[in-house]
């Protein structure tokens, strides 16, 4: 596993699920406050990625420049990323335009009035 991701197991947990997950939940968030389109969150989710594998070689002494390593983490941080989106859109659109629009579930929304 840790030949996979290019780093040991705790710096996995710490560099890119606490630390990086943090930051890719606040990057979502912020995209999704500004109304930016949602394809805007792929190249944030890149430098993220950059961002994760310097601080795993930085901080925990793992591969730099490990590719499968750079592949998962980023994968790990853009599901982050755009669940945070999702979240923080589907709130505002309830919340902003109730008149319009309910909540229907954790991501989504729907036209007030319409049956499912």
């Amino acid at each position: 596993m840790e030949a996979i991701i290019g780093a040991s197991i705790f710096t996995f947990v710490f560099n890119t699920v606490i630390l990086m997950g943090f930051a890719a939940f606040m990057t979502g968030q912020a995209q999704a406050n500004a109304w930016r389109p949602v394809w805007q969150l792929v190249p944030y989710t890149l430098m993220l990625g950059v961002a994760d594998r310097f601080f795993s070689w930085g901080l925990g002494s793992g591969v730099g420049l490990s590719i499968s390593g750079y592949i998962i983490d980023t994968a790990y941080l853009f599901c982050i990323a755009m669940g945070a989106y999702r979240l923080t859109l589907s709130n505002k659109m309830a919340t902003q335009y109730p008149w319009l629009y309910e909540r229907r579930g954790l991501f989504g929304w729907q036209e007030r009035g319409q049956q499912s």
